[in-house]
């Protein structure tokens, strides 16, 4: 897979895991945005589309589901992955209802499953 124009862009609140998160995919050779809000993560889309979004739930400003809501009405149509520690089955199936492709527990996140699962997306 070439990986010289793959953009992902990640929305997470918590720097240190966004920082992570990051530098998982920044190993790979692809370009990374990081925001800290929903309202950013949207600004940014609307710059430029990325390959795949990496999407917390909760955040300030605009969470995640506002996020993903907010995507369907401006038509920014790309894969996202939820990031999130809320684990429970109703959220998860609210998700799976706005078109999320995954969806990650952060404290059960492994550095490898996360990479497959992003490169799964930006083929």
């Amino acid at each position: 897979m070439s990986t010289q124009s793959k953009y992902v862009l990640i929305a997470e609140d918590a720097k240190f895991i966004a920082d992570i998160m990051g530098n998982i995919i920044k190993e790979h050779g692809i370009r990374v945005t990081i925001t800290h809000n929903g309202q950013e993560a949207l600004d940014a889309m609307e710059k430029e589309l990325p390959d795949v979004v990496l999407l917390d739930l909760l955040m300030p400003v605009l969470d995640g589901h506002g996020v993903m809501k907010a995507m369907k009405e401006k038509k920014l149509d790309c894969p996202v992955i939820v990031v999130s520690n809320i684990s429970d089955k109703k959220t998860r199936d609210k998700c799976k209802g706005m078109n999320v492709k995954d969806y990650f527990v952060k404290s059960d996140m492994d550095d490898d499953e996360l990479w497959l699962v992003v490169e799964k997306y930006l083929k």
